[in-house]
């Protein structure tokens, strides 16, 4: 099966638009740079510090709980080397049905770094299935003090064409928001109702 970079699911929430009725918190903690490299290829860096310990950051990201406290309304999750992530936006929907993601993961570091790349679906556009084996997700976990996490996610195997510099903006948005919903739950202590 072909795969497309997860943008944690990060993207996703953009394109399903189904927790969009969320009050997401105003004051902007996430900062979304986009970078190039020597190949024509787009990194799309995305990066934010949410004020809880680094092992409450590495469960909402690595557990069923997790993803569905912030992220999505349903999840399956077999975090191990060439293990799954299935999730699903609908809460009416179910694991397996047309709105399941897919993300492998490639491999981690425990509490330091996650590989995923997800199986594209009728979903994205028509371009980024050719290039879809090029597309991760990168993620990287920093301990700043015992009550301080640091969250780098880079989007890597974009290219450097119109049709990317445009989704770009549309990825951009839709992870933010969900990062915004991260922050939330980890320091509010509120889950996402999707």
């Amino acid at each position: 099966m072909k795969k497309i970079t997860f943008i944690i699911l990060l993207i996703f929430p953009g394109l399903f638009l189904y927790s969009q009725d969320q009050k997401i918190p105003t004051e902007k903690r996430v900062t979304s740079t986009v970078d190039s490299t020597n190949k024509k290829e787009l990194i799309l860096i995305q990066e934010f510090m949410v004020n809880v310990p680094l092992d409450s950051v590495w469960n909402a990201y690595t557990t069923k709980n997790g993803w569905e406290s912030w992220a999505v309304a349903i999840a399956e999750v077999d975090f191990k080397i060439n293990g799954t992530i299935r999730t699903n936006y609908n809460k009416n929907g179910k694991i397996g049905d047309s709105t399941t993601i897919n993300l492998k993961v490639v491999n981690y570091i425990p509490k330091k770094l996650i590989t995923l790349q997800a199986e594209l679906t009728n979903n994205f556009p028509d371009f980024m299935k050719k290039d879809e084996k090029d597309l991760y997700n990168i993620i990287c976990f920093e301990s700043l003090a015992s009550k301080k996490t640091k969250v780098i996610s880079y989007g890597i195997g974009y290219k450097n064409n119109p049709k990317y510099l445009s989704l770009m903006k549309f990825f951009i948005s839709g992870n933010e928001m969900s990062y915004q919903q991260l922050i939330a739950y980890l320091e509010k202590g509120k889950a996402i109702k999707f």
